[in-house]
């Protein structure tokens, strides 16, 4: 059995060196891809350790949605626990100000996601104009609005 892995263990690492020119780095980022880093351009094996670290310690999940181990927040996730809050406690009062076009809880929800201030009247105009797109139903939750938001207001 030693052999054997022994074995798949030298092939591997053999037949991903023949192949180091034309490696892609498939696995991306997180703890895996910091630990590897220069080696996984080189061989199969190291981008197989690097998926197994990533997918062992969860680490490039939460990079992904932290933004760090070399990971990139996607743009349509806005991520931020006071947005988070704030839409929480305000959820009412926004979808009456985003059906308005217009409102104090609208206006600090464009601030929060970073919305230039020049901005801010194409910006509230388009959230009315797409409101039943953002408040999808009666039940919506606050991820979901935020995202629906984010997608409306990036298209």
């Amino acid at each position: 059995m030693k052999k054997t892995l022994l074995g798949l263990a030298f092939s591997l690492v053999v037949t991903g060196s023949a192949f180091a020119g034309q490696a892609q780095n498939n696995v991306g980022c997180g703890l895996g891809a910091l630990l590897w880093e220069n080696k996984a351009d080189n061989s199969i094996l190291f981008q197989v350790l690097q998926s197994t670290t990533n997918g062992t310690s969860g680490s490039q999940t939460f990079g992904v949605t932290s933004g760090t181990s070399n990971c990139q927040k996607p743009s349509k996730i806005a991520q931020n626990e006071k947005l988070n809050l704030f839409v929480q406690a305000n959820m009412d009062k926004l979808a009456q100000d985003i059906a308005a076009g217009k409102g104090e809880s609208l206006d600090t929800f464009a601030e929060m996601l970073g919305v230039a201030p020049g901005q801010n009247a194409a910006f509230n105009a388009k959230l009315q104009a797409n409101f039943g797109k953002i408040f999808t139903s009666e039940n919506v939750v606050l991820a979901e609005v935020i995202d629906n938001a984010v997608t409306v207001t990036n298209n």
